[in-house]
């Protein structure tokens, strides 16, 4: 018989493979920073590109997250501007914040439609309970994680998480990027 996984398992395990892929990324970066020198003019040049790069996050964030805000931050990083980098994170943080309140709204909404009805009955159905049981934890692990953030919104959304558990949850997106901020800015530093 299987045992039950409990809620700090479930949290710890999925924390633990985010910033796996957070270590996998910088590593990658900082391995390749010799090769990306070549493109610095070019990687200036599209950070220079303020509101398309805030325009295509804003469109990420709210399509499900599908692009990582650290290459964001590292393309305004490679740029060696602290106070730059410093307001475009904030603005990174707060476009993140607002996508995610707006995809548990949409994913409230959602889960009303025949659609949704639909693709519930035939493929999530059986994850209910652990998305009702998890939810707050599947939204904190979306916020701290490369995990993307707004899908897990949706689903938090989906199965009526209470709003204010939500938003108090979603605040460590505020801390995560202040803390993957930092470490994107300072560690391809120590390794030169």
């Amino acid at each position: 018989m299987q045992q039950e996984e409990t809620k700090s398992s479930f949290l710890w395990k999925n924390l633990l493979r985010g910033l796996i892929w957070f270590a996998v990324i910088i590593t990658a970066y900082i391995l390749a920073s010799e090769d990306i020198k070549v493109y610095q003019k070019e990687i200036n040049d599209i950070g220079d590109r303020l509101p398309l790069l805030l325009g295509i996050f804003t469109v990420s964030e709210v399509v499900f997250g599908i692009i990582p805000p650290e290459l964001f931050m590292l393309i305004w990083q490679s740029k060696g501007i602290l106070s730059e980098y410093v307001v475009n994170l904030t603005y990174l943080t707060m476009i993140s914040y607002a996508a995610g309140v707006l995809g548990y709204y949409i994913g409230r909404y959602f889960s009303k439609t025949s659609l949704y009805q639909r693709i519930n009955d035939r493929y999530l159905k059986q994850y209910d309970r652990q998305l009702k049981k998890f939810g707050i934890y599947i939204v904190l692990v979306g916020a701290v994680t490369p995990v993307p953030f707004s899908a897990t919104c949706m689903l938090a959304g989906s199965v009526n998480l209470p709003i204010r558990d939500f938003l108090l949850i979603c605040i460590s997106r505020i801390l995560r990027f202040a803390v993957y901020g930092w470490m994107v800015w300072s560690f391809p530093n120590w390794f030169s």
